[in-house]
């Protein structure tokens, strides 16, 4: 009987296991708390670009900026994530309130700016984006968010010339502008999708040695 119980206990120990080596290959789908998980975890969906579920990333970033809204960058993305959704005024707010916790903020100028030109503030969003690519073509290089190579294809930056070269046509040029900038933001993006996932990568491959 003893020996039964020992042989159950080791089946369930090894079924748990089992459940918990599951969560951590799924981990995107675990519940995070706490402001820094729910920051993880609205970031994590944010930066999935289309693939990703931009009413939970707003649901996180939300729960971050209602208890710490200097946390990061969480004004930031949660304006941009109210962009993607549609809601310009909404992002129109907080991408102001995110400037005005750091005014040196490159893509939160860049955001800003396209929000304005789509509420057809477009002169106030053109000098917007104006500023804010001048921000981002001084910073975005090596070293950018501590990542230690970025864009190393040069896709950002060209991306980062070409809406420069629209904005200097002016209001005539809003749609292209436009279609410009959201290119721009979401190669930025991407970029930083990959350089998480490769740092992640990285950490756990020295964890795992």
């Amino acid at each position: 009987m003893l020996q039964r119980g020992k042989s159950f206990g080791r089946i369930a120990v090894g079924m748990v296991m089992s459940l918990i080596g599951l969560c951590i290959g799924c981990n995107h789908a675990i519940p995070r708390f706490g402001v820094g998980g729910r920051y993880e975890e609205g970031m994590d969906q944010f930066l999935r670009g289309r693939a990703g579920d931009m009413d939970r990333a707003v649901t996180s970033l939300e729960y971050v900026v209602s208890q710490d809204p200097t946390y990061k960058k969480c004004l930031t993305y949660l304006g941009r994530a109210y962009y993607r959704k549609g809601q310009y005024p909404a992002a129109f707010a907080v991408l102001q309130r995110a400037l005005a916790v750091d005014k040196e903020d490159e893509i939160a100028w860049i955001a800003l700016g396209v929000t304005q030109l789509r509420l057809n503030q477009t002169g106030k969003g053109i000098e917007s984006l104006k500023g804010g690519i001048t921000l981002a073509s001084r910073v975005m290089k090596d070293g950018y968010h501590n990542y230690m190579y970025w864009d190393t294809r040069g896709l950002v930056s060209a991306s980062m010339r070409r809406s420069a070269f629209l904005i200097t046509k002016g209001q005539d040029e809003k749609d292209g502008i436009i279609q410009s900038t959201d290119r721009l933001l979401a190669l930025i993006d991407e970029e930083e999708n990959f350089q998480r996932n490769a740092r992640i990568q990285n950490e756990q491959q020295y964890l795992g040695q």
